[in-house]
This record gives structure tokens, C-alpha cells and sequence, in this order.
């Protein structure tokens, strides 16, 4: 039986600097609030990584990782979405002028 479980898309790593994220990806801004990273924007947290976010606040790297990658992967999902509705509904409406 084939494996069901669909693979997730790698954004980041725990190697990821969390300027870098905030700055590429502030989608993400809301894993590491829940995780207790509440000083995201000053300068010691922008040189900091994934992984040593997630050890100073208490999580496994991976399990950080893992609930950021998802959280991209579904912002990015949600924008495919409303793209491909407005290019539906653009088509349809050229349709109806004709």
C-alpha cells in the first residue's frame, strides 16, 4: 500500500536564521510567538537560529521545524488558491462580456 502521508515542503531548517524567516517568510511569526519567542525583531533573536530558538524556549528543533515548514506550506497553498479563484472568476467574466 503506498505510503498516504503527503511530504511537506522544507522551507526552512533548523540552521535558518530567524531574521532570515521573519524577513522571508513572516507567515511564520505566529509558530514562534506560541513557542514564547516574543522579542523576534531585536537584534540578538535576528542572529539566532532555529534550532537554538527551540532549545532556549523548550522545543525539540524538529518539532519547530516542522510547525513552521507547515505553516508556510499553508499560507502558500492559500495564495495558489485565491490565484487560481481570480483567474477563474476573470475568465468567467470575459466569458459573459462576449
Amino acid at each position: 500500500m503506498e505510503d498516504m502521508k503527503k511530504e511537506i515542503e522544507q522551507y526552512v531548517t533548523g540552521e535558518t536564521l530567524i531574521g532570515d524567516l521573519v524577513r522571508e517568510h513572516p507567515e511564520a511569526i505566529g509558530v514562534l510567538l506560541q513557542i514564547g519567542m516574543h522579542c523576534i525583531g531585536c537584534p540578538s533573536s535576528a542572529m539566532e537560529s532555529v534550532e537554538e530558538a527551540a532549545y532556549v524556549h523548550g522545543y525539540t528543533p524538529e518539532s519547530v521545524v516542522a510547525a513552521i515548514n507547515f505553516q508556510i506550506a499553508q499560507a502558500e497553498a492559500e495564495k495558489a488558491f485565491a490565484a487560481a479563484a481570480a483567474e477563474t472568476m476573470a475568465a468567467e467574466d470575459a466569458s459573459e462580456a462576449k
